[in-house]
């Protein structure tokens, strides 16, 4: 009987020893396996802390570093002013954002991020691993979005900066939208695109506005810069606003600088005075679409059989004005068009100087010599 005991006691002390010997390997090891996944603990945590800390996000890997749900949408988060780390976790957890909120607020204690969590408004998905909602907790979203249209982009261009906006906005939702403006303002033809009406500015708009929203708002700022002095200024060449902006729109294009735009307009009015075909290079462009090898809307440069391409837009081939506006252009550009220029050209080629100025010629024999060599 006694050896028993004595046998149990010595099993016992080895347990012990093992056990003890397990913890100090544990305790001497797992701080740096959790540094190597999650970074260095915060200088303010005890050596206690660390150690605790360490193990429970080792055993609670998974929780960090896989999403609730992969495909779940964005959702806005608000986390006011004072909240504690506690109740975000908390509320993190509940709206299926995070996995688990105990170590959720472990993570951010072991890295310090619990300390510059900040008050705001955030567009999160239960899709984000834990960890990278830590981090995006740091840096809230602003309320707005911010669009920005540069002049002489068609809808397309405008469609594909959408996603670096802020916009939640599809880009077919929106080309859609802008094919068929829901309330189309007086100067658009029925059936007419918005192309060209999208007025070209700094947009901040909020970030739940739709895509017919936008192109109602892109439209009211044209609508905003379409003046009454504008306006005579098209009815004295006997344009429509349509067809004024048709051919400012290919004004923009063509040009680099602002102050050579009413020279360019000159340039097409001369021309369309005696029947001359336009012959721009961007209605080619334009009528030819998207050139993948290039990467562009805008094909450069164009080969002869680019300019025999069968399109109305054509302005090689087809005589007058295209059907529609190729792009939307500045207000410069439309000046341009209500008061040009009176000059006798009717020829322009870029100088080979790489400046992205113009030579301008009153026949033809004076555009080849300024042909670059």
């Amino acid at each position: 009987m006694k050896r028993r005991r004595h046998s149990c006691t010595l099993w016992l002390l080895i347990a012990l020893l093992l056990l003890a010997l397990a913890a100090i390997v544990v305790g001497e090891y797992a701080p740096v396996l959790a540094e190597q996944d999650y970074g260095p603990p915060s200088p303010a945590l005890s050596g206690w802390q660390r150690f605790s800390y360490s193990v429970r996000l080792l055993w609670n890997a998974g929780d960090l570093t896989s999403a609730p749900s992969p495909y779940a949408p964005e959702q806005v988060f608000v986390i006011a002013p004072g909240e504690s780390v506690v109740s975000i976790s908390t509320r993190l957890e509940e709206t299926g954002i995070i996995r688990d909120a105990a170590t959720f607020r472990i993570y951010l204690v072991w890295t310090g991020l619990d300390t510059s969590v900040q008050a705001g408004t955030y567009r999160l998905r239960s899709g984000q691993t834990g960890i990278e909602i830590a981090r995006a907790l740091q840096d809230p979203a602003p309320a707005d979005a911010v669009l920005v249209v540069l002049p002489g982009w068609r809808m397309e261009e405008i469609a594909a900066a959408l996603g670096t906006s802020g916009l939640d906005i599809a880009p077919a939702d929106f080309l859609a939208a802008a094919s068929a403006p829901a309330s189309a303002p007086d100067f658009l033809p029925p059936g007419a695109t918005a192309e060209g009406f999208l007025y070209p500015d700094r947009y901040t708009l909020p970030r739940t506005t739709t895509a017919g929203q936008l192109v109602s708002v892109l439209l009211s700022s044209f609508s905003l810069h379409l003046t009454n002095d504008l306006r005579d200024g098209f009815a004295l060449h006997n344009l429509t606003v349509y067809e004024a902006v048709t051919l400012a729109s290919i004004i923009e294009r063509e040009a680099v600088a602002d102050e050579e735009m009413p020279i360019i307009a000159s340039v097409f009015y001369n021309r369309l005075a005696i029947g001359m075909k336009l012959e721009s290079d961007p209605t080619v462009q334009y009528a030819l679409g998207y050139n993948y090898d290039q990467g562009t809307w805008w094909t450069n440069p164009l080969s002869w059989n680019d300019l025999l391409f069968n399109s109305p837009f054509n302005t090689y081939v087809y005589g007058g004005l295209p059907p529609a506006p190729i792009a939307s252009p500045s207000l410069a550009a439309l000046q341009a068009v209500a008061y040009p220029a009176q000059t006798p050209y009717y020829f322009f080629m870029a100088r080979c100087d790489g400046s992205g100025l113009h030579n301008f010629a009153e026949s033809f024999e004076q555009h080849k010599q300024n042909l670059c060599p």
